[in-house]
C-alpha cells in the first residue's frame, strides 16, 4: 500500500504546481493521480525490489482537457523513486515527446518541490558515429566494398563533404551534441546512413573513439536520470533486443505509455518480416565482389580463412534457389510473366496464412541456407570484434579489423532478416491459435521487377503480455481513445492487457452540450459512390463563408473527386491535405481564420487524429462516412478470416469497435478546451440505417444531436 509519507508527498506537488501554474483543479485529473497512485502503490516487492505481485498495470482513458501529463508525472515519480525504479515516458508522436520534454518535465521540476533528473532517450541510429566521421575526414570510407555497396543507396556529391565538415566542426566545439534530430538542417537519408551505425556495426567500448561516442555519452545521461523519455518504437526495439540494451531493464522501471491506443500496431510492425528477392541477390553479390578483398585483409587469421573459404559455396547454392522462388511467387499472384504495363504493384495474401507446399519446401531449403549463411558472418564479426581488444589475441591487426566490421555486419543483419522471413513461411501455426499473416507483393524497383515476401502476427497480445507487462515493475497506459464501444476489451485483446488490471474512463472536464452531432437529410449510403461524391460535394458547397471546417475522408481518390467538383469560389476555401504539407496547410488555415475568412480543410485519416485546432480555428467537423477500416490489409483480412472460421463475426468483432474509435477521435477533432463550440456533421446515413449505429452513436461524448432519419 501507498504509505502516509509518500501520499503526502504526491498531494503537495501537486498543490504547489497547481498553485505556481495557476491551472484550474480538474476532477478527472485528481481521480486519474488516485487510480496511479494506488496501482503503482499496491505493487508487492521482495527485500531485493523484484515485484512480486501482478496487478502492477492501470489502463486510463483520459480524454482532450484532463490534464494527463501532469497526472502520470505528479503520481508515479514520487514512487517511482522511493522504489528505486526509473520511470519511462513513451509517447507515440514526436509533438507529445517534445511537449512532455521541453513543458511539462521543466514545468514540474520547477514548481513541485520533486528533485529529479530527465532525460531523452533515442535509439544509436539517430547519433552519429564519431568513427565514421573521423574516416570521412580522412578521405577514406571504411573499406571500398561497403562504399561500393552503399552506391545502390546514394550518390556522392560535394553536399555530403560539406556536410561532414561542418558536422565534425560542429561536434568538436561542443556546439552539437551528434544528435540528427538536432542539426539545424534536413539530413538526406543517403547521407546519413554514411556517418551512423546500428547495434551489430557498433563496436562499443572497443572503439577507439568510445571518450567521445555521442551515442554512449547520451547513454551516460540516462544512467543519471530519474525520468527517461522515449516512444513506443524504441521500447519495443528494446525489448527485441532482450530488454536492457538501450533502455535499463524492464525490471527496473515503470512505464507510462501515453497514446497507448497506439502500442498494438506498433509493436506489429516491429514483428512483422520481409524479403526482396532482387535486394537479397544485390547484397549477395557484394558479398561475393568482396571476398576476394576479404581474403587479401583478413584471411591471415586462421579461423576466418576457413569461414571465408565456404561462402563461395553457400552463394552459389542461395542463388537458384532465390530464382525459383521468384518464378513460383509471380506464378502464386497470377502473374507468371510479371505485371502488366498498367500495374505498378499487386499484392496477394495467402488465405489463412496458408503457404502453399511448393512454397513452403523452397522456404525450408531457403531457412537452412541463410541459417548457415548468417552463423558464417556472425562467427566473423565475432573474431573482428575481438581483433579490435587490446586483451585478446586472434592474430588479427586492429585496423584491418575495424575497417572490415561494419560490412561483415551488415551483411549478417541481412542475412539475419532473410531467416526470419524463411522461418516464418517455414512454419506450421498451432491449431488452435490465430495464424501469421503471409502475403507476397510484386513490384518494380529502378524499373526492374521485384518480389516482397511478408509475414506478420495478426496479434502483438502474447509479445506484449510476456516481453512488457509480465517482466516490468509497473505501467500505466494511457490515451483519449481506449475504450471500443464503451468497453476496455478491444484494447485488451489487441494488447494483452490482462483482466486483473486496473481500468477506468475518466470523466471529460468539458461540456459536450456546447457542440452539435448532426445527421442531416443529406447524409446517404456510401455504397452509392456517385451519389456519396455529389451529397459531399453539395453539403461542403453550403458551408458558410467564413466558417473553419474540416472535412475527412475516408479516401484519396474520393477527396480528389469531392475537390474537383466544387465550384471555383468554393475551391478557393479548400485546403487540401493532398496537396501541401501538414504544417503549411495549418499555417494557411489559421491565417485564413484570423483575417476573418472562411477556410476548409479536406483532410484524410490521420487529420482524425493528429490536428489541434482550438477555439475559431475548427467550428465544424464534417465526416463523410464511417470510418471502417479498408479491408485490404493481410494482417487485418488473416485475423478476420481465423475469426470467421472459429464461428465469430469479425464485422462486429473487429470493424466496429476499430470504428467507434476512430469515429470518438474524429468527432475530437473539435472540442479542445473548455470554452469551444461547433458542430459535428456525418454524412453515412449507414449510422440510423444498420443495427451496428446506435452502439456508435452511444459511444460518442454527449454532444447535442439533431438527427434526421
Amino acid at each position: 500500500m501507498l504509505d502516509d509519507a509518500l501520499k503526502s508527498d504526491i498531494q503537495d506537488a501537486y498543490r504547489r504546481v497547481v498553485e505556481k501554474l495557476e491551472l484550474t483543479p480538474r476532477y478527472g485529473q485528481r481521480l486519474m493521480i488516485a487510480e496511479i497512485a494506488r496501482t503503482l502503490g499496491d505493487i508487492e516487492s521482495d527485500s531485493e525490489g523484484k515485484r512480486t505481485s501482478d496487478s502492477h498495470v492501470c489502463v486510463l482513458e483520459a480524454g482532450t482537457g484532463t490534464g494527463k501529463t501532469l497526472a502520470y508525472l505528479i503520481a508515479a515519480l514520487p514512487i517511482a523513486k522511493a522504489r528505486g525504479k526509473r520511470l519511462v515516458i513513451s509517447t507515440a508522436t514526436v509533438a507529445l515527446q517534445e511537449q512532455v520534454l521541453n513543458q511539462d518535465l521543466p514545468a514540474l521540476a520547477s514548481h513541485s518541490g520533486i528533485a529529479f533528473r530527465y532525460a531523452l532517450a533515442k535509439g544509436r541510429g539517430r547519433y552519429v558515429c564519431v568513427a565514421k566521421l573521423d574516416q570521412v575526414m580522412e578521405g577514406a570510407e571504411p573499406n571500398p566494398t561497403l562504399s561500393l555497396f552503399e552506391q545502390s543507396l546514394q550518390t556522392e556529391s560535394s553536399d555530403f563533404t560539406v556536410l561532414a565538415t561542418d558536422m565534425t566542426d560542429a561536434y568538436g566545439q561542443g556546439k552539437w551534441e551528434g544528435d540528427r534530430d538536432n542539426w539545424p538542417t534536413t539530413i538526406d537519408d543517403a547521407h546519413w546512413r554514411r556517418l551512423t551505425v546500428d547495434h551489430r556495426q557498433c563496436t562499443g567500448r572497443r572503439c577507439g573513439h568510445f571518450g567521445a561516442c555521442a551515442f554512449f555519452r547520451s547513454r551516460r545521461d540516462l544512467e543519471n536520470a530519474d525520468v527517461i523519455v522515449a516512444n513506443h518504437d524504441l521500447v519495443l526495439a528494446d525489448l527485441a533486443l532482450g530488454g536492457g540494451a538501450i533502455l535499463p531493464d524492464p525490471a527496473d522501471c515503470i512505464f507510462v505509455f501515453d497514446e497507448g491506443h497506439h502500442l498494438p500496431d506498433k509493436a506489429l510492425s516491429h514483428f512483422a518480416h520481409r524479403f526482396a528477392v532482387h535486394g537479397c541477390v544485390r547484397w549477395l553479390n557484394t558479398l561475393k565482389s568482396s571476398l576476394t578483398d576479404l581474403n587479401q585483409a583478413l584471411a591471415v587469421q586462421p579461423t576466418i580463412a576457413r569461414l571465408l573459404a565456404s561462402l563461395p559455396e553457400a552463394i552459389h547454392g542461395l542463388e537458384p534457389v532465390l530464382g525459383d522462388v521468384f518464378s513460383v511467387g509471380h506464378q502464386l499472384a497470377g502473374r507468371p510473366n510479371g505485371l502488366s504495363d498498367e500495374e505498378n504493384t499487386l499484392q496477394s495474401r495467402f488465405e489463412k496464412g496458408q503457404v502453399p507446399d511448393a512454397l513452403r519446401e523452397q522456404a525450408q531449403q531457403l531457412l537452412v541456407m541463410f541459417a548457415t549463411l548468417s552463423r558464417c558472418l556472425e562467427s566473423i564479426s565475432d573474431i573482428l570484434r575481438e581483433s579490435l581488444d587490446p586483451d585478446k589475441q586472434t592474430g588479427l591487426d586492429r585496423e584491418q579489423a575495424e575497417s572490415w566490421l561494419p560490412l561483415v555486419a551488415l551483411l549478417h543483419g541481412r542475412a539475419l532478416e532473410a531467416h526470419a522471413l524463411w522461418q516464418a513461411f517455414s512454419e506450421q501455426d498451432a491449431p488452435n491459435a490465430p495464424p501469421s499473416a503471409r502475403w507476397l507483393t510484386l513490384s518494380r524497383v529502378a524499373g526492374e521487377p521485384e518480389i516482397e515476401f511478408s509475414a506478420s502476427p495478426v496479434s502483438a497480445a502474447h509479445t506484449l503480455a510476456k516481453h512488457l507487462w509480465g517482466r516490468c515493475h509497473g505501467a500505466v497506459v494511457t490515451s483519449a481513445t481506449l475504450t471500443a464501444l464503451g468497453r476496455f476489451e478491444r484494447i485488451q485483446e489487441r494488447a494483452g492487457l490482462a483482466n486483473r488490471y486496473r481500468y477506468q474512463a475518466l470523466p471529460s472536464p468539458f461540456d459536450y452540450a456546447n457542440a452539435v452531432l448532426r445527421v442531416p437529410k443529406e447524409a446517404t449510403d456510401p455504397g452509392d459512390r456517385d451519389a456519396h461524391e455529389n451529397a459531399i460535394a453539395q453539403f461542403v458547397t453550403q458551408l458558410t463563408e467564413k466558417e473553419a471546417a474540416l472535412v475527412l475522408f475516408s479516401s484519396r481518390a474520393q477527396l480528389r473527386a469531392v475537390e474537383k467538383s466544387l465550384p471555383a469560389a468554393i475551391r478557393e476555401r479548400v485546403l487540401a491535405q493532398d496537396a501541401l504539407p501538414k504544417r503549411e496547410l495549418i499555417e494557411r488555415h489559421r491565417a485564413a481564420v484570423d483575417k476573418g475568412k472562411g477556410s476548409i480543410i479536406f483532410g484524410l485519416a490521420s487529420f482524425a487524429e493528429g490536428i489541434d485546432l482550438p477555439g475559431d480555428y475548427l467550428t465544424h467537423v464534417v465526416i463523410t462516412r464511417l470510418p471502417f477500416s479498408v479491408p485490404d490489409d493481410p494482417v487485418g483480412a488473416t485475423l478476420a478470416e481465423w475469426i470467421e472460421s472459429q464461428g465469430g463475426n469479425s464485422f462486429m468483432r473487429i470493424s466496429v469497435p476499430d470504428a467507434s474509435i476512430k469515429l470518438v477521435q474524429a468527432c475530437g477533432r473539435l472540442i479542445r478546451k473548455e470554452s469551444d463550440q461547433g458542430v459535428i456533421t456525418l454524412l453515412d446515413k449507414r449510422v440510423i440505417t444498420r443495427r451496428y449505429g446506435q452502439a456508435l452513436l452511444d459511444a460518442l461524448p454527449p454532444f447535442r444531436r439533431e438527427i434526421h432519419p
